[in-house]
């Protein structure tokens, strides 16, 4: 297994995804309705997002291909759109393209069960975390990189939905300041490795930068 590869898509997923920060997220989403209920979100949540995974790795270059999208154009735009995220994170923002403005988030309350919209979609599968895998999906080549990818991905999956498991117990110790330490963690890993996303694309549309 490629395992600088791993360590890549699991960082950036994890980043994006951000179990800690969105902690508090999914206690809201589901106040007042018992452990139950939680972990019954929290499983929904675990098949909704390895059909998703699994959705995007299978169909991410076919549709780059169909709109006639080259892969380093798209890791450059991808690249962006996640340079912004992280600078969101570094702020303490919450980015609007994966919580919605405020309207879209009076919606996401009153859903009955907010497993499938909003945690799924669009606040954990949203353009960044879609654009990330379509990326590294798009740079693999043989079954060491193949391992690194799926097994990347199903850490970052398996990190957050046990991180929502036990939302009951960590809510105890995760504080503001945990969370805003952590949210600016990855706000920084994050816009690293956006950067690398678009200077690697960079090199390969403008050779002559290289």
């Amino acid at each position: 297994m490629d395992q600088a590869l791993f360590l890549k898509i699991f960082a950036a997923l994890f980043a994006i995804m951000s179990p800690i920060a969105n902690l508090p997220v999914f206690l809201s989403l589901t106040a007042d309705k018992g452990p139950g209920f939680e972990r019954k979100v929290a499983f929904t949540l675990l098949i909704s997002l390895s059909i998703g995974a699994v959705f995007i790795g299978l169909t991410g270059d076919v549709v780059l291909k169909i709109f006639g999208i080259s892969l380093d154009a798209f890791r450059l735009a991808g690249g962006f759109l996640i340079l912004l995220i992280a600078l969101d994170l570094i702020r303490g923002q919450k980015t609007e393209a994966h919580h919605g403005h405020a309207s879209e988030q009076d919606n996401m309350q009153a859903q009955d069960n907010p497993a499938i919209y909003p945690l799924t979609v669009p606040i954990l599968l949203g353009p960044g975390s879609i654009s990330t895998m379509i990326i590294f999906r798009g740079q693999i080549s043989g079954v060491h990189q193949e391992i690194a990818y799926v097994a990347g991905v199903a850490a970052a999956i398996a990190v957050l939905v046990g991180t929502f498991f036990a939302a009951p117990f960590l809510s105890r110790f995760i504080g503001a300041t945990a969370n805003s330490v952590m949210s600016r963690l990855m706000g920084m890993i994050l816009a690293a490795i956006a950067m690398e996303m678009m200077a690697d694309s960079l090199k390969v549309l403008m050779p002559g930068l290289a």
